[in-house]
């Protein structure tokens, strides 16, 4: 298989499973600036950041703009995860494991941020 049509079924899986989980279809999803694949998948449009349209106005270059910090802000989260509550590897074994050993890391995260604020 090549490696677009591996992460087309990526994306295909992860938005089965999205649907699985909500009412609502996804009508679009932010990616990376590295993504190279398609530009839809099963209705959804998938959105890459790129500098604004000349015929954008205010309106749509901050909404773009704001989706894409959004999907940065995720990111330094889950480099905190890995690199702080020892999420990069996983020593517990099978996919039960692998969900308790995120939940637990989630937990002390939030913990964290409680303690943070409550003690601030």
């Amino acid at each position: 298989m090549t490696k677009i049509f591996m992460i087309l079924e990526h994306w295909r899986e992860a938005i089965n499973h999205a649907h699985s989980n909500r009412a609502k279809p996804i009508k679009q999803a932010v990616c990376d600036r590295g993504y190279k694949g398609a530009k839809e998948v099963q209705g959804g449009k998938i959105i890459l950041p790129k500098k604004a349209l000349k015929s954008d106005n205010r309106y749509q270059r901050d909404k773009k703009r704001n989706l894409c910090k959004r999907r940065a802000a995720i990111e330094s989260t889950i480099g905190h995860l890995k690199s702080d509550f020892r999420l990069s590897r996983n020593l517990l074994k099978g996919q039960i494991d692998d969900e308790i050993n995120i939940l637990m890391a989630a937990y002390a995260w939030n913990l964290k941020k409680w303690l943070v604020f409550c003690c601030a």
